[in-house]
């Protein structure tokens, strides 16, 4: 592209430029605050940015020659070029315009070789574009994600066309996996996998059957809103897995447990692979976990480590997943599951928002980080008895204690923190800060 560049390629991004150049020093400039300042040159460069690029795709179009022999996957040879074919494209700048060549047969579907040189997708919307939409539409409504993309780039996109957009880009979550290539892991990075589920609130006409029936039988107070407790039987359980490497980090209870000024390093997650569905079961997305895990680890070498929540059935599918390829998995118990039982047995015996309940959570976490979950369960089960607590008013302390019986054996968490091995999804750690939560 360097000997065919014109020198005036560029010119009206130069002249641009000047311009911009030239307002900062005007009298105008000099007289707004650093607020509009800030917001006036963040138009005008992103304006600059625009021609920026519409320089460069028309230079590209200026010395694009003509091809020989261009042929269609088919092997249909397209032997006509002609000049003069546009295509607007939206991207986080604005919109720009690309001029190409066509290679063109009769009967047959033009072809624009410099389409495929950049790369550019079928739609009008750029990769940037679609990206941001992605970003945003994970935080929040379509609405909002709308509004967002438009506030960064100033092009604006639809709320539908934004839904759109993201939903391709989720088309290409398989693909993207499959065609992905791992950095090597260390030789004593652990492989852990994950396995979670999420009750989802869906759209009536997306429930099954069964709950849709019994949604429709349902009454609510409001008509436009459901309230606290009225999203029962309104919900897909959504199955989600992960997989990642991690390096080892040794840690105490002590350290896990730590306020935020005195946080100690967690283990980081390295190399991230995720799947969800509310289509797929436990059972089928296990089974991709484990898929993903053995690419990595084929000869079944390192320290696998398994983290849940607790479900019995994610258990018995992990555990059946390993007996049947023949691989030795540990399975843990996600430590901030533990912190939510024991939340909801703390409110048994403090009122709410007493600040005792923290200290009581915090003594309890750490004796459990220690491998006393046994101990634990009874304590709390004594102390609703000694406190003469009624069956609805201790419900939540004997879940908490039954939960901590049945799950001892996954509670392991002085060798995982000796090992450096992860306890929580996500590798977060530090769990001081969800303390202060229910």
């Amino acid at each position: 592209m360097a000997q065919g560049t014109d020198g005036e390629a560029f010119a009206t991004s130069r002249q641009n430029f000047e311009e911009v150049v030239g307002f900062l020093g005007s009298s105008e400039a000099g007289a707004l605050s650093h607020a509009e300042l800030e917001e006036r040159l963040f138009a005008s460069g992103r304006e600059l940015l625009r021609q920026l690029y519409q320089d460069h795709l028309d230079l590209r179009c200026l010395v694009e020659e003509p091809l020989n022999d261009v042929c269609d996957q088919a092997g249909v040879r397209r032997p006509y070029v002609e000049t003069g074919h546009r295509r607007a494209l939206a991207t986080v700048f604005g919109d720009v315009v690309v001029d190409r060549l066509a290679y063109r047969q009769k009967g047959q579907a033009n072809l624009h070789v410099a389409d495929a040189v950049l790369n550019l997708p079928t739609e009008r919307h750029s990769h940037g574009l679609r990206r941001l939409a992605a970003i945003e539409s994970a935080r929040g409504s379509f609405e909002e994600a709308s509004e967002a993309v438009e506030r960064a780039t100033g092009t604006s996109v639809g709320k539908r066309q934004v839904e759109a957009l993201a939903a391709r880009a989720a088309g290409d979550v398989v693909e993207f996996y499959a065609t992905r290539r791992c950095p090597e892991a260390a030789g004593d990075d652990v492989l852990v996998i994950s396995a979670d589920g999420k009750g989802i609130v869906m759209r009536p006409d997306s429930l099954r059957p069964a709950t849709a029936k019994a949604a429709a039988e349902a009454t609510t107070k409001l008509d436009c809103r459901l309230s606290k407790g009225e999203k029962r039987n309104r919900k897909r359980l959504a199955e989600v897995g992960a997989v990642y490497d991690l390096t080892p980090v040794e840690r105490t209870p002590a350290d896990v447990m730590a306020s935020n000024s005195d946080q100690t390093p967690a283990p980081v997650a390295k190399a991230k692979w995720v799947t969800a569905s509310v289509i797929d079961d436990a059972a089928s997305v296990i089974a991709k976990v484990f898929d993903e895990a053995e690419r990595r680890d084929p000869e079944h070498q390192r320290q696998w480590v398994g983290l849940v929540d607790g479900n019995n059935h994610q258990i018995d599918r992990i555990e059946t997943e390993a007996t049947t390829r023949g691989v030795e998995v540990t399975v843990v118990v996600d430590f901030i599951h533990v912190l939510e039982y024991l939340w909801g047995a703390a409110w048994c015996f403090f009122a709410e928002g007493e600040p005792a309940a923290e200290a009581w959570v915090r003594d309890r976490a750490v004796s459990i980080l220690e491998g006393n979950a046994r101990k634990v369960a009874a304590g709390i089960r004594r102390r609703a008895t000694a406190t003469r607590l009624g069956k609805h008013k201790r419900t939540k302390a004997d879940a908490c204690a039954k939960y901590l019986t049945n799950k001892a054996d996954y509670l392991d968490y002085p060798t995982a923190l000796a090992s450096g091995w992860p306890i929580a999804s996500g590798v977060i750690e530090t769990t001081a800060p969800y303390c202060r939560s229910e």
